[in-house]
């Protein structure tokens, strides 16, 4: 329902426009970011990279009852792709094919793995461009900042194509003379990968990435949003060689693939990115096949500036972890504390560093602003800010949706923010940012550890002891100091609280999808 709203509003968005000449001009700018997006698309199906239908078992199928569902250009509002509306039916086929294929692809060797994975990470890297252009068709962000995704997502295939080989065991030293004591670490099986719209490859290379290096097979839904990024990987997987069933894609009906997921005893681990009020129903929902979850939940992220702060790095680096994406990610500054000492000389530069931001179809040059994925995201935003200016909070950049039309929002910045907002509770996910006044360290770190969120925190100060001080006393998963883009392949990613459970990258994401077992070699005396 939400999607078919969504693609209304935005199909209309041009139309609407108050006719003047400069609404003949915005629907002029609509009409060319249309012609872009088409000559995008074309080129896209011509390489055979626009899959529309799902893949079980290693073939590409419509949904059993020819059901579709309409992926739009959050930029212009015109559909890209009518892809197969899968649901519980097809979810159990690819189950039962991913449950099929386990044996096989957990007994190669984790060196043919390896190399099967490396190979995926040389077509993704390969076909960046194409890449890029479907997630920028799909979910709106600039080509440049899509392309970037794809370089990231694809580091994770290549990190993980190297962790592999490094799955280690251990050998304990008995409690008796005739006992030899083992410990294997072996793949839980099949995996239930759910993931977002908002990074439609990275969230999903994350995941199966290590999924595949372990020996485990998956089944991963991608968001009815942006599912066509997610179709593209796995056509490349296919070209890698990852065999038939050990990586499905299947999209559409959301509760009845979670359904179907969550109720099969095939299915072993579920593996989850997305919004803590969802994240909660489905590890509800794991818990009669205790199934293993991990869950990469939503954020409140604070990001604070001391006194003490480079003023040139504290708004780069603010303006980065608060504006990529549009706003629209977990890690997001989603709440600006700023000391009372520096405040005001704050507000001002990161008003003119905002004020450079360009909005606008992300196929153009020196776009770095695209639309919010759909109407829906609009409206919260304008309700967060409705909320905040009713309760004394003053907008001084922005405030309202941009000229373009569509679900274009024009960045934000809003002072004088306070606990009792809504925006200082929950995720904006738009281009908000919303500038909060302390007055001492510890202000600062009672104000960034009062939410129920705890994933990502950014500290801007010139003084190592604060650094560490506060880094120590910031209950979240991720702190970075001095800097706003901190995600990368090497380093666990996860939060605390109920911002979710496990890690993702680095070594420590590879625990998330193996078991440990013990095995007791008994009377090894006997001569």
């Amino acid at each position: 329902m939400v999607i078919g709203a969504a693609a209304r509003v935005a199909i209309g968005g041009c139309r609407k426009l108050v006719s003047s000449r400069a609404s003949f001009i915005v629907s002029s700018q609509c009409r060319q970011m249309s012609m872009d997006a088409q000559s995008v698309s074309e080129k896209l199906r011509n390489s055979g990279l626009l899959r529309t239908q799902g893949l079980i078992g290693g073939k590409w199928i419509d949904s059993y009852d020819k059901k579709t569902i309409k992926v739009n250009n959050p930029a212009t509002g015109e559909i890209v792709a009518d892809v197969a509306c899968m649901g519980m039916r097809e979810t159990n086929d690819a189950i039962a094919s991913s449950y099929e294929a386990f044996p096989s692809w957990s007994r190669l060797t984790a060196g043919e793995r390896s190399k099967v994975l490396r190979r995926w990470y040389d077509l993704l890297v390969a076909h960046k461009e194409e890449l890029g252009q479907i997630i920028t068709l799909e979910q709106g962000k600039p080509l440049k900042e899509a392309i970037g995704e794809v370089a990231y997502g694809a580091s994770f295939i290549e990190y993980y194509a190297e962790e592999a080989k490094r799955i280690y065991g251990d050998i304990i030293p008995p409690n008796l003379s005739d006992r030899r004591l083992f410990v294997l670490k072996q793949p839980i099986g099949v995996v239930g990968a759910v993931t977002p719209w908002n990074f439609p490859l990275a969230m999903i290379t994350r995941k199966v990435g290590p999924a595949l290096a372990s020996g485990c097979t998956v089944v991963v839904k991608p968001s009815e949003l942006t599912p066509l990024t997610a179709l593209a990987a796995a056509e490349l997987a296919l070209q890698a060689g990852v065999p038939p069933g050990a990586l499905n894609v299947i999209m559409g009906n959301a509760p009845e693939i979670g359904d179907a997921l969550l109720a099969s005893t095939q299915v072993r681990k579920i593996t989850f990115t997305g919004s803590t009020a969802v994240g909660k129903k489905l590890m509800a929902a794991a818990a009669p096949t205790v199934k293993k979850v991990s869950l990469e939940l939503g954020g409140n992220a604070p990001s604070i500036v001391f006194d003490d702060a480079d003023l040139d790095v504290a708004v780069k680096g603010t303006l980065a972890a608060k504006f990529r994406n549009s706003g629209q990610t977990c890690v997001c500054a989603n709440r600006v504390l700023v000391q009372d000492g520096i405040y005001d000389k704050f507000a001002e530069a990161f008003s003119e560093a905002v004020q450079k931001l360009e909005v606008g179809d992300g196929f153009k040059d020196g776009i770095t602003q695209g639309p919010l994925i759909n109407d829906a995201a609009v409206q919260k935003v304008e309700s967060f800010i409705q909320d905040a200016v009713s309760k004394g909070a003053k907008i001084i950049l922005g405030g309202k949706r941009h000229s373009l039309g569509m679900t274009f929002y024009e960045p934000t910045i809003i002072r004088d923010v306070t606990s009792n907002m809504i925006m200082s509770k929950e995720e904006i996910f738009g281009p908000v940012a919303p500038l909060i006044r302390f007055k001492t360290e510890e202000d600062a770190i009672r104000i960034a550890n009062d939410t129920i969120a705890g994933l990502a925190a950014y500290v801007f100060t010139n003084s190592v002891q604060r650094s560490w001080r506060v880094s120590e006393a910031l209950e979240y998963g991720l702190v970075g100091v001095n800097e706003g883009i901190i995600s990368t392949e090497v380093a666990p990613f996860g939060g605390v609280k109920q911002s979710g459970l496990g890690r993702e990258g680095s070594k420590y994401g590879m625990d998330e999808y193996l078991e440990i077992k013990y095995i007791c070699l008994g009377d090894m005396n006997r001569q």
